[in-house]
């Protein structure tokens, strides 16, 4: 049974023609101008339905006029290499991030140009294998944390799995690359959620609504930066106290190096400070929500597919007995490896990778002009019928490394591709793996009656509303 509604595919090739501009190339087909109010009031209401339905009544290239704007959508594997690799040097952050810079400054997630590349040479060696192999330890006895907490609800009322998620997440940051305890600071959850809100709705308002105005928005965000901040003011004064005191711990960790790279040329330490928080912040936000996102849609495909639950359950008593897991368990972990891919081309945690043309381009025989904002949704790529047999139902054999996959490399990207491919892959899917094998274990995880689970697009795909599960023992 499909988890969504079915999709359809345009009959005609005359539905997916484009018009021919005066230039190279064509205009992508897409809604006429009187389908703006409807669009903008998807663009904010509903964005996951907004591009699926524009895919599947135009195809794969679409154009959607939203007032000012026009939002280039590509969703072929063709176009995702173009954009995000082939031409890269053409497209900066876009729509969403752009606006997020408003919101979280020139972190890692939003900088461009040599201010990006310098960010990503200080952090790059932090997730080398052998580093992120010698935190195996660390990953699963957060994990054994978290199945202990779940545990002692067994039989219980429904725990919100989402909420535990973030905190499972938040937990492995910490240790992993900041060795620092972030439950110490309360839910800071709730913060990059406020974060999250702001972020997208700067998007939608374009922008114009002044940050100064009394909006119940507003004031819930900026309560939000001044608790991020805090926790990032005091991760570095933790930091620069210890080394102070000849106790650093690693320095060579994440803290020492943003440190040491964070004095700009000019020397301005001000501004030093303000980049070294906005860094943070981001990392922060970066490194806890889509895994924890992840592992929320993990849970509950899981528990609509009993059969899935049972076979990961007697792999990882196959292959931990009722040990921890370690690095080098992973290769034997193959099914649990195989669900969490499954889970990530269903709900990709980042549903898009939104770009901004510095010059016009022709992208698969589409004319792209020069700023013109483009998004390559992850979301509806993943679910393209062309390259995916019944996209729409869970199926984690798809990714049986014994199976040849008969599609492109790019018609799966969950960490992105090209130059800004995700640099926290292989420590996500070392969490993800091992959360999901220890639970499975022991524990089974079951949805309330009736309740739906819906994907709520803001920088990650998160489970609307939240996800209360009941928790009983196997």
């Amino acid at each position: 049974m499909s988890l969504i509604g079915e999709r359809t595919r345009p009959a005609a090739p005359a539905a997916r023609r484009g018009t021919r501009t005066g230039g190279t190339g064509a205009v992508p087909p897409g809604p006429p101008l009187s389908a703006t109010p409807g669009l903008f009031a998807k663009l904010v209401t509903d964005r996951i339905g907004l591009f699926t339905d524009a895919t599947a009544r135009y195809g794969d290239a679409v154009r959607l006029s939203i007032g000012p704007k026009s939002i280039y959508l590509f969703n072929h594997p063709d176009h995702a290499k173009h954009v995000l690799a082939d031409n890269s040097g053409n497209y900066h952050k876009g729509i969403g991030l752009a606006e997020a810079r408003r919101v979280i400054g020139d972190g890692l997630l939003t900088s461009e140009g040599e201010l990006w590349r310098a960010q990503r040479r200080t952090i790059q060696p932090m997730f080398q294998n052998k580093r992120i192999a010698r935190q195996d330890e660390a990953v699963a006895q957060e994990a054994a944390r978290l199945v202990a907490r779940l545990r002692a609800h067994a039989g219980g009322p429904p725990v919100d799995i989402a909420e535990e998620m973030t905190g499972l997440t938040l937990g492995v940051l910490g240790r992993t690359l900041l060795d620092a305890d972030l439950g110490a600071f309360g839910s800071i959850g709730h913060s990059f959620e406020a974060v999250q809100d702001q972020a997208m709705f700067e998007m939608v308002s374009l922008s114009m609504v002044p940050l100064w105005l009394p909006l119940p928005g507003h004031l819930r965000f900026r309560r939000a930066r001044r608790e991020l901040y805090r926790v990032a003011d005091h991760l570095l004064a933790s930091h620069l106290r210890r080394a102070g005191d000849g106790d650093g711990g690693d320095g060579d960790g994440l803290v020492a190096r943003l440190l040491r790279s964070g004095v700009p040329p000019s020397g301005d330490l001000c501004a030093a400070h303000q980049r070294l928080r906005e860094e943070l912040v981001t990392l922060l936000l970066a490194g806890h929500e889509t895994t924890a996102s992840t592992l929320s849609w993990a849970f509950h495909l899981i528990d609509r597919h009993p059969e899935v639950g049972e076979r990961l359950r007697e792999e990882a008593v196959a292959v931990l007995g009722d040990r921890l897991p370690r690095y080098e368990d992973l290769h034997r972990l193959r099914y649990t490896a195989m669900v969490v891919e499954e889970v990530m081309r269903l709900y990709p945690p980042v549903w898009a990778l939104t770009r901004k043309a510095l010059a016009a381009d022709e992208v698969g025989g589409y004319h792209v002009p020069a700023g013109a904002d483009v998004v390559v949704s992850t979301y509806t790529l993943h679910r393209n019928p062309a390259f995916w047999d019944d996209p729409d139902r869970f199926d984690p054999e798809r990714f049986d490394p014994e199976r040849p996959a008969a599609r492109p490399r790019y018609a799966y990207i969950p960490f992105g591709a090209g130059p800004r491919f995700c640099v926290g892959n292989h420590l996500g899917m070392m969490e993800a793996t091992f959360v999901i094998a220890m639970v499975a274990r022991e524990l089974r995880l079951a949805g309330l009656p009736g309740r739906e689970a819906f994907p709520e697009a803001m920088l990650s795909l998160r489970v609307r509303g939240g996800l209360p599960m009941t928790v009983r023992a196997v």
